[in-house]
């Protein structure tokens, strides 16, 4: 039954689990019965004298990173060449169709892809962890609320995106840019009401097919077979747990994506030369973040897995190696590579709110005011706001790796896998022992299941609430008069009795996360 999939591993099963999995010599989610001579990692370290430096259980643990690094990097970079294929387009069709590219490009990602990409984030801390603890169906009942509550939150995102223009006006943007940016969102959004050929059709019709591509190879390859027992109603409990982790793992992601958006509108007000050297520092900026991206991510699961398995020497091994892998680099870029990892250790590990207050302390408190007072009053252009961004990623880093070695990893490893399992590791001497959370004198809070009736009340005023915001955004834009724009365009269509389109014109934003 669907209430049964829900249930985690009894007690006994999961202390005669955790038991097994504690006298392992290394990490719980990678082999660990080879020898020296038949290990993984001798692919790699094919050196004697390496093998000697370096110890077997850090060989294993930089191989598999490694392994999981290099995917991760090439989806990344491929995702990202999406919209950087589009604005080389919109940019042979003009500089108000490029003007208004970049203006949705923004508004997208400080609105909607930042604040739904770090919803989605606390699926990484959640399945990695569940994953980790053997705990399998219950990855798929993580997968199927982090989809309601994203699909959920898509509601007020359509609100906000169809009245972007009246927005943009009231704070005085060019109506032309305004207009080139609303067919942006129009294409976005209703692209198959509006029957037109462009960039727009094609970069949505591309997301698509990414979905359906990865749900065939799923398929396919039976990757699911172990962790999907199709919908259950336990995916509408929990979701105050899953809201604690997504909150501030949105406020971590929009905090330091919102910086380099704020560094964009403050090189346009130094003139068009700056602001053109600031989006070209931007675009090699992102191709650059996308390795230590690949590196969080994998951070992310293993150390999620250590601590579902109740390894904290894993979970603390893994924090080692991927801190040194990044540590290989030049001043600016190691600095910003180290913080970007350290988050995805701290995500693993279900620290956010850390990452998100240092965040915001970082950016907005150490950043942004020294980057504004180099670029301004020192009268050093882009190069003062990048000199600000290097002083902050510096105190950000030192600050993060702090934090992890002073972590207290044996806490967290209860608290996750009590989470997971109903059960207590207590780790005594060489091995960890689990005892029954009734028999701790402290325990974790545990979010208690709704009835029927309660989820019913609950989750529908929830979905009732996304509605209202919806209906009220479609109210706005058909009721709220727009000023008079005199706008030229060589072929028109009617929208609606307000809007035209020019169907040449027509384009879309790409936001990869």
């Amino acid at each position: 039954s669907s209430t049964a999939a829900a249930v985690g591993p009894s007690p006994a099963a999961s202390l005669a689990s955790l038991q097994i999995r504690s006298k392992e010599i290394m990490d719980v989610s990678s082999p660990r019965t080879e020898t020296s001579s038949m290990e993984p990692s001798s692919k790699l370290f094919c050196c004697r004298s390496v093998r000697r430096c370096i110890p077997l259980v850090y060989r294993q643990e930089l191989y598999h990173i490694l392994c999981m690094t290099g995917p991760l990097v090439a989806s990344r970079i491929l995702n990202y060449l999406l919209p950087f294929v589009i604005t080389m387009f919109c940019g042979r069709l003009g500089n108000s169709v490029l003007a208004g590219y970049g203006m949705a490009s923004a508004t997208i990602n400080i609105t909607t892809a930042a604040t739904g990409g770090g919803l989605a984030l606390a699926a990484d801390t959640l399945i990695s962890q569940t994953y980790g603890g053997k705990n399998l169906r219950r990855v798929g009942i993580i997968l199927q609320r982090s989809v309601l509550i994203l699909l959920i939150f898509c509601l007020p995102c359509w609100g906000l995106l169809i009245n972007t223009q009246p927005l943009l006006l009231l704070l005085g943007q060019d109506p032309e840019v305004d207009m080139q940016l609303l067919y942006h969102f129009y294409s976005r959004v209703f692209f198959w009401l509006l029957y037109f050929s462009g960039s727009a059709a094609a970069n949505t019709i591309s997301q698509v097919y990414i979905c359906v591509f990865l749900y065939l190879y799923i398929r396919w390859k039976k990757l699911h077979v172990e962790t999907w027992g199709g919908w259950s109603c336990g995916s509408l409990q929990e979701w105050d747990g899953y809201m604690k982790l997504a909150i501030p793992s949105t406020m971590m992601l929009c905090f330091e994506w919102w910086i380099y958006e704020v560094g964009g509108f403050l090189a346009g007000m130094l003139g068009e030369l700056d602001l053109a050297a600031q989006h070209a520092v931007i675009m090699l900026a992102f191709i650059n973040y996308m390795f230590p991206l690949g590196i969080q991510g994998a951070a992310c699961v293993r150390v999620g897995n250590a601590l579902g398995a109740g390894d904290t020497a894993g979970a603390i091994r893994t924090s080692k190696v991927s801190l040194t892998c990044t540590g290989l680099q030049t001043v600016f870029v190691l600095q910003i590579r180290l913080a970007c990892v350290s988050m995805g250790i701290l995500l693993g590990s279900g620290q956010q709110k850390i990452a998100a207050v240092a965040n915001f302390f970082g950016y907005y408190c150490i950043g942004l005011p020294l980057g504004t007072s180099l670029m301004f009053a020192a009268k050093l252009d882009v190069v003062g706001f990048w000199l600000g961004l290097l002083i902050c990623v510096c105190v950000q880093s030192s600050f993060f790796i702090a934090v992890i070695f002073k972590l207290n990893w044996e806490r967290v490893t209860k608290e996750v896998y009590f989470s997971i399992s109903g059960v207590l590791p207590i780790f005594n001497g060489d091995e960890y022992m689990s005892m029954n959370s009734s028999d701790q004198n402290e325990e974790p809070d545990v979010e208690e299941k709704l009835s029927t009736a309660q989820l019913i009340l609950r989750r529908g005023l929830t979905t009732l609430a996304a509605l209202l915001i919806l209906a009220v955004g479609i109210a706005v834009h058909l009721t709220v008069p727009l000023p008079e724009v005199s706008y030229a365009v060589r072929a028109n269509t009617t929208l609606d009795s307000n809007f035209t389109t020019p169907s040449s014109l027509i384009h879309s934003t790409s936001i990869s996360i």
